[in-house]
């Protein structure tokens, strides 16, 4: 692999200043013009299947973290 010369390194660094600054612009506006409710609405599906096949549980787990915890402590 070639080293790259410092007059490279530099374009190569400009280059992506510019494409950042493009790639922010173009976040900016897909997130002005985005369709908020389409978007969620199109995911609605896909939350209430996750809720059927995969139900909330009533804990975090976080008693059974802190018991192990202890376990190892000892």
């Amino acid at each position: 692999m070639n080293t790259p010369s410092k007059g490279h390194v530099h374009e190569w660094v400009a280059a992506w200043k510019k494409a950042g600054r493009d790639l922010q612009r173009i976040r900016l506006e897909e997130i002005r013009t985005a369709d908020t409710r389409a978007v969620i609405e199109s995911l609605d599906a896909a939350f209430r299947s996750a809720l059927l096949h995969y139900p909330p549980v009533p804990d975090s787990g976080l008693v059974e973290q802190q018991k192990l915890f202890q376990r190892l402590k000892q």
